[in-house]
């Protein structure tokens, strides 16, 4: 990567830092938990649980009756579901004083009924009131129905049982009636074995919830709580009015054995939850009963069904999860040079991650989407805006640089020397003064051509580079590339191209699988400087010849002249895979062709050519893909096999 390391990575890891520390505090629980509400109600419709009966106190039945509902109509109700050999009934009405007429009916049908279980609040609301159960029925026969709400207002845990103000220990409706539902097929209510804290109906343990499980952070787990993994679809519980059973206009088979719940589904009434996990009528609201209902179906459906229970993962696995993707956009923003594969990739991953998010609820997991996906977008979109900010900066830079450095040689190679000669000609009284005359005006002419010299060479520097800007498509192969930057070189107006007699080139396929885009417009520049090398240094040369090509275990680069170069100007330079004191005394471009040479594992050398000339090489073994270890690893082992 052109980019420091440090710049490059520690931006990203500050960013996962800091998304981390706001979900540490709490900060992306309502996010989480919209992300957890919005997969489950989108989820595929389930089967209508019939094991589970609801008896709506509608409108209607309050217009027909009265409310509160006379103790007299719920006795006959209750009456009326004993007829229809309903297994268990919940009394989802919180009241604790007799509501006339008929309230020595209600007595009496609850003494002469063992499956009727009755509701209280045991858990103070913020007044401190609690509301008894009805006084009539047994303690074995009286259930919580108290709820915990989320800081949002939203439902989404249930509780299956709580400490009482008194001490004592009690049990919710939607625990209790399971509990005996399950009992008529074998499956008892026993302490968990992961966790003994935990309750467990057969081999199925109810995974707790715990102060910071999932999204939540440092939440309000007092006693025993699960996830409330809601039943999907339009119609997830058979649904029946208070008239329609009191009139007989049900079928009394509907009720035969099932788990009947009774409660308010007037609106007036106001006994709604405020859940966004459940698709209903009203968005965002449910009954209370209602909300019982899938309390009960998703026990039920565990242990009978194997229908899965929403878990989470450990603390450390759902932050190893958030720092994962937001390497994985570290990665993607820094390693990934072409527009086209970046943004593909980008919109993978994010769809990926989406659809992770959605589809682990249906597996009854709960991940930390929301996080994960912060950490991932802004390491691979936000932070990459300023990635490539910085690299134009550096760019430029490097230009400037580059503007100094050409100056600087341009100045120190012709008018210093120039100046130091007319400096000790002042000082030797022998020279006459038309001598001196004579200096000062080369001095002042190279002076005047500093500016087009520099002009020139920067144009050449860069002409490549603007070609690649406008034409050089670095998807071709690379010898193709190879060959457009010879033919593009040798029009150029250099002296000694013009004495050119042979022209010898070799352009085959390299091994490229590795190669990145970078890496290819790297060697395009070199090539480009060898050939510049030769038009302008290379005096008296005729033949040229010029080898791109692969030859096993090799990617080969070399140039070829016959001119006059180093074999009388300069000592041979040989580059292995580490810089050397020979680069830091170098030009320009062989520091260029250094570097290259370092990233790519590469051996670059500029040496004499028997009799006479220069050959500039680079080669490197190309690093195999892991698909192609693969593949040599299952030839090697099976060459060794079929040996005789």
């Amino acid at each position: 990567m052109e980019q420091r390391w440090s710049f490059a990575v520690v931006p990203g890891l500050i960013s996962i830092g800091v998304i981390v520390a706001a979900r540490l505090a709490g900060l992306l629980q309502p996010l989480e938990w919209a992300a957890l509400d919005t997969a489950l109600r989108w989820r595929p419709a389930e089967p209508t649980d019939q094991r589970i009966v609801i008896v709506g106190i509608t409108e209607e039945a309050i217009q027909a009756t009265d409310f509160p509902i006379p103790d007299g109509v719920l006795a006959q109700l209750l009456r009326q579901l004993q007829d229809y050999q309903a297994h268990v009934i919940g009394l989802d009405i919180v009241r604790d004083i007799p509501v006339e007429p008929g309230h020595d009916e209600l007595v009496a049908a609850f003494q002469s009924m063992d499956n009727v279980v009755g509701a209280e609040s045991v858990l103070p609301d913020r007044l401190g009131a609690l509301i008894a159960p009805p006084p009539s029925l047994p303690p074995q026969q009286i259930a919580a129905v108290d709820s915990m709400l989320d800081r949002d207002g939203n439902l989404r845990r249930s509780l299956l049982g709580t400490a009482t103000v008194d001490g004592d220990y009690q049990f919710t409706m939607a625990l209790r009636l399971a509990q005996d539902y399950l009992e008529q097929h074998g499956v008892i209510l026993e302490n968990g074995i992961k966790d003994p804290a935990a309750m467990r109906f057969g081999s199925v343990e109810l995974p707790r919830v715990h102060p910071n499980s999932g999204g939540y952070v440092r939440a309000d787990a007092g006693g025993t709580q699960v996830l409330l993994n809601f039943r999907s679809g339009p119609e997830p519980f058979p649904m029946v009015s208070l008239t329609e059973v009191l009139e007989g206009q049900v079928d009394p088979e509907q009720f035969r054995d099932r788990v009947v719940l009774v409660g308010m589904t007037a609106s007036s009434v106001k006994d709604i939850v405020q859940s966004s996990a459940v698709a209903s009528s009203n968005p965002g609201l449910v009954y209370g009963v209602e909300i019982q209902a899938h309390a009960i179906s998703q026990l039920i459906s565990a242990v009978l069904d194997g229908r899965s229970l929403l878990r989470v993962w450990g603390v450390g696995w759902e932050y190893g999860w958030i720092i994962l993707w937001g390497t994985i956009g570290i990665g993607i923003s820094q390693l990934v040079q072409r527009p086209s594969r970046y943004f593909a990739l980008v919109i993978v991953a994010s769809v990926g991650l989406v659809g992770l998010g959605y589809v682990s609820p249906m597996m009854g997991l709960w991940i930390p989407m929301v996080p994960a996906g912060l950490a991932f977008l802004v390491n691979a979109v936000v932070l990459h805006g300023f990635y490539l900010h910085n690299k134009s900066l550096q760019s430029r830079i490097r230009e400037r640089q580059l503007v100094i450095e050409q100056t600087f040689t341009a100045i120190h190679n012709g008018p210093l020397q120039t100046l130091a000669t007319l400096m000790r000609d002042a000082e030797n009284p022998s020279v006459s003064k038309s001598a001196v005359q004579t200096g000062l005006q080369q001095l002042n002419q190279e002076l005047r051509g500093v500016y087009t010299a520099i002009k020139k060479e920067i144009t050449e520097e860069d002409r490549l580079y603007l070609r690649e800007q406008s034409s050089l498509d670095l998807t071709t192969p690379l010898h193709e590339l190879l060959y457009d930057v010879y033919y593009d070189v040798l029009q150029r107006d250099f002296p000694h191209f013009t004495t050119l007699k042979v022209k010898v080139t070799t352009f085959e396929p390299f091994d490229e699988v590795t190669l990145l885009a970078k890496q290819k417009r790297e060697l395009c520049r070199l090539l480009e400087e060898m050939l510049c090398n030769v038009g302008k240094h290379a005096d008296g040369t005729s033949r040229l010849i010029i080898e791109c090509r692969y030859d096993s275990p090799f990617n080969i680069i070399r140039v070829i002249d016959n001119g006059i170069g180093l074999t009388d100007h300069g000592a041979a330079i040989v580059f292995e895979k580490k810089a050397s004191r020979s680069a830091q005394l170098s030009g320009r471009g062989t520091q260029q062709a250094m570097t290259l040479a370092q990233q790519l594992s590469a051996v670059f050398e500029r040496s004499p050519y028997k009799p006479k000339g220069t050959c500039c090489e680079l080669k490197w073994k190309p690093k195999q893909s892991l698909l192609a270890k693969i593949r040599t690893a299952l030839v090697n082992r099976f060459d060794r096999r079929n040996r005789p």
